[in-house]
């Protein structure tokens, strides 16, 4: 494997975090769930091995309890997104509590928040909620540069409600993105067909630069146990990426993949990883191109079965684009400038 392409900056565009103060707060997690427990800075440096090279990472929701009836009429199913900003907040300031598992100088690692958002509630409550997100956050607000409200574990037609493109659509003319999570794995290609939908509908008649920017994560998710390209599940997959990455203002994240992997490939090495996920990641590089491709990790979900998640995910994406034979404007890209583009960030620019 070549070695430059590990020594270009990484912007790690999607990772999550959460002390073990507010784990109770997570609508997933139980005692026995792997990723009960603190996944803090602390935790996630050690896990990157903190290269040189990482700039920084880009903050992603982590599904807290909610409540979009009572968040609506009172503000309170919000109590718990809304602590999450605040734990965020202490990040980005460098102001962490006793036990937290960061510390002051860990906020430069801090580019990009995306918070919890009751999008499906529309515009009125959309506005109403973000005014009570910049409350709380305070100064670490230029951070929060969009919102995701998680879709890969909601009824159908959830993401094509009035309500729900309405909220879209606010969320373009205030220039804040969306991360869009769908799962064609464990939800079906009835995910994939709404997405595109979605996005069609909540760009209809929106002027160019008021048209909603989509970050989609995982790759949506596709079953990596299939390899044979004739796989209905495949040949859906591929013709979903396609029409995704026809819709303008779309990027797509590299990312989440050891979670759809069978449990054998999850322990393989990064070579043989790499080549059993080929054909998927020639879809996505003739689909989005290298310049709407982005890095991410999904620490600490990749570790759930991986030794050395981190790790071996950079050397499959770094293998993917020596492999590729990608110019180092293309790989810079994918490490980095992608994200940096799509989310706005403006500290490295």
């Amino acid at each position: 494997m070549a070695e430059e392409s590990e020594d270009y900056p990484i912007v790690d565009s999607h990772i999550h975090l959460y002390p073990a103060t507010e784990l109770e707060t997570l609508a997933w997690c139980t005692p026995s769930n792997p990723l009960s427990g603190q996944h803090s800075l602390e935790e996630y440096t050690a896990a990157t091995g903190s290269p040189s090279s990482l700039e920084g990472f880009i903050f992603l929701e982590t599904d807290r309890k909610h409540d979009l009836k009572s968040g609506a009429d009172n503000g309170s199913g919000w109590k718990f997104p809304l602590m999450e900003v605040d734990w965020l907040k202490r990040i980005a300031l460098g102001t962490p509590k006793e036990g937290e598992g960061h510390m002051s100088e860990h906020k430069k690692l801090c580019l990009a928040i995306i918070p919890w958002a009751p999008v499906p509630s529309g515009a009125k409550v959309l506005e109403r909620y973000i005014d009570e997100v910049e409350k709380h956050a305070e100064e670490s607000f230029a951070k929060i540069k969009g919102f995701r409200y998680l879709l890969q574990d909601k009824p159908k037609g959830t993401m094509l409600h009035d309500g729900f493109i309405e909220g879209l659509k606010w969320l373009g003319k205030k220039r804040f993105v969306f991360d869009l999570g769908v799962d064609q794995h464990s939800g079906g290609k009835w995910q994939l067909e709404e997405a595109v939908d979605m996005i069609q509908k909540a760009h209809e008649g929106v002027d160019e630069q008021d048209k909603v920017t989509f970050i989609i994560n995982h790759l949506c998710k596709p079953d990596l146990s299939v390899y044979n390209q004739t796989d209905p599940k495949f040949v859906a997959w591929r013709n979903a990426m396609f029409r995704l990455s026809k819709c303008s203002k779309t990027f797509m994240k590299l990312s989440g993949c050891f979670s759809e992997m069978p449990d054998k490939l999850k322990t393989a090495p990064a070579d043989e990883i790499f080549l059993a996920l080929q054909p998927y990641l020639v879809v996505i590089l003739a689909t989005f191109g290298p310049f709407r491709i982005m890095f991410g990790s999904d620490w600490p979900v990749c570790t759930v079965g991986v030794d050395d998640a981190w790790k071996k995910w950079r050397q499959v994406v770094a293998r993917f684009c020596d492999l590729a034979s990608l110019s180092k404007e293309e790989q810079i890209m994918i490490w980095s400038g992608t994200a940096i583009r799509a989310y706005g960030i403006t500290e490295l620019i």
